[in-house]
């Protein structure tokens, strides 16, 4: 008996919306993440990109437990000397919401070839509104 190993170029993606409004932002990112990995799909194979897209509706709308607003923040380096910028939550999500969700959903993906694969079919909207209609995206539910 042999293995099933899916193919990339076979398969079949669809699209999936996430309502983030009044979700936990880790619960939903891990929800998006397993959707863009393939691991919710029975031929899901590990060293294939067997993943599908999804659109983030209402990242705005996304809740951070415990005390996370005041004391997480998003930092990077600008690669020259001092040039360590950091960001604290409560300001992110106030000014680029969508960032805070792309970020929480890529560090959940594997850092490699395929997670940056993977990434490139997540799309983030701070509204309800998004201009995927045409592809009849399914409401997922976590």
């Amino acid at each position: 008996m042999s293995t099933y190993m899916a193919k990339a170029e076979k398969l079949e993606r669809k699209w999936y919306v996430i309502d983030a409004a009044g979700k936990p932002m880790g619960r939903t990112a891990a929800a998006a993440a397993n959707i863009l990995r393939g691991k919710h799909r029975p031929e899901f194979t590990p060293h294939v990109d067997c993943g599908e897209f999804v659109i983030i509706i209402n990242a705005s709308k996304a809740v951070l437990t415990g005390k996370k607003l005041e004391q997480k923040y998003y930092r990077h380096h600008s690669g020259y000397i001092g040039g360590l910028k950091e960001v604290q939550y409560k300001t992110l999500m106030a000014t680029k919401p969508e960032l805070a969700m792309e970020l929480a959903v890529k560090g959940m993906l594997p850092h490699n070839t395929i997670g940056a694969k993977s990434a490139t079919r997540l799309k983030v909207y701070a509204g309800a509104e998004h201009k995927h209609e045409a592809q009849k995206p399914e409401a997922y539910e976590i």
